[in-house]
């Protein structure tokens, strides 16, 4: 057995887990609205029993630290933080303010309302972030008092952008700017942001992130189901931009494919081959998302050297095989041992 660091999830949705095998909705945004109706289906007690079952799904799979984006209401948060305790994993909830657009159950009636909210789970001993939803969530004045309330309080701050062109085109229309753009001048770009996606960031959207010390966390299993497109990763890493990864919808649940498909991106943008070093994708994989989601100390994973993938591998070779050419099924959970 080897020890190293356990894999961070940096942005998960556990109730789309449910979804996983279904294959409607032409587009993104036909697909949404199956998950839509999910999300308005679904009881307090289903989201504590299915969040459990999601969350050893991770433990067993390597990453034991989460960052669970989550829209669903509050006390579906803290049946997500119970299911978190039961099935041994660390937990960043990061409580989605959804003001406008999606269903009922997403949304808060103002700012206020919402930061209520997010101090009551901080009251029960619940780690949090704030996750303005989206551009398309949150007006621009809330966005300029989420990332003022996120800085003032040294929390995380998660938000999804530039995910699809239509998402820009609305930005545009609206604000006059792109998603990015509008995040930096409503105060929300900084070194505890993470924006989730961009995979339709353009290069100065790009430079504003550098420049703040912003994240991204790239979901390469979830964007290719959905249609999301690439993210630039070459240009990301060529602008020393840190990124984490996620497994998002959980279409799959496997850190080593979401590492793997980063650096296969960069080297079908690129052409060329080890884009991103080996310790840089390890490091994706856990410290910075580890960073992200605003923890110190999380569970380290076991690989098990006498699995059948990593047969004749060289002991010098075992990290390389490892990224590149193994599934999540040589790890182990350490919670179990």
């Amino acid at each position: 057995m080897l020890t190293i660091p356990g894999f961070v999830d940096a942005h998960c949705h556990a109730f789309q887990r449910s979804l996983r095998g279904l294959d409607k909705g032409a587009d993104f945004w036909a697909w949404r609205d199956e998950m839509l109706a999910l999300a308005s289906s679904l009881s307090v007690e289903e989201i504590r029993r299915e969040y459990v079952e999601v969350y050893r799904e991770l433990r067993a799979n390597g990453y034991t630290a989460v960052g669970e984006f989550h829209y669903l209401g509050i006390e579906e948060a803290r049946a997500a933080a119970g299911a978190a305790a039961e099935a041994g994993i660390e937990l960043t909830l990061l409580y989605a303010c959804y003001l406008r657009g999606g269903i009922e159950r997403f949304r808060q009636g103002s700012v206020a309302e919402y930061l209520h909210g997010l101090e009551a789970l901080r009251d029960d001993g619940i780690r949090v972030g704030l996750a303005p939803h989206s551009v398309r969530a949150c007006p621009a004045e809330a966005l300029r008092e989420l990332g003022r309330y996120a800085a003032e309080h040294e929390l995380p701050l998660h938000v999804h952008a530039d995910e699809q062109p239509r998402e820009i085109q609305e930005c545009l229309a609206e604000h006059g700017i792109r998603p990015i753009e509008l995040l930096d001048r409503e105060g929300c770009l900084g070194p505890r942001t993470t924006v989730v996606h961009a995979t339709h960031a353009d290069g100065h959207e790009l430079d504003l992130l550098c420049d703040a010390g912003s994240r991204i966390c790239a979901c390469p299993t979830t964007e290719a189901n959905l249609g999301d497109g690439f993210l630039p990763v070459a240009r990301v890493c060529h602008r020393e931009i840190g990124l984490c990864i996620g497994s998002d919808s959980n279409v799959r649940i496997d850190p080593l494919e979401e590492l793997r498909e980063l650096e296969g991106v960069a080297r079908r943008q690129t052409g060329t081959r080890g884009v991103i070093s080996l310790d840089s994708l390890l490091c994706f994989g856990a410290d910075e998302g580890a960073a992200s989601i605003g923890i110190e100390r999380w569970p380290d994973a076991i690989v098990d050297l006498d699995h059948p993938q990593l047969r004749g591998v060289d002991e010098a070779a075992v990290y390389e095989a490892l990224v590149f050419s193994c599934s999540s099924d040589v790890l182990r959970n350490t919670s179990a041992q």
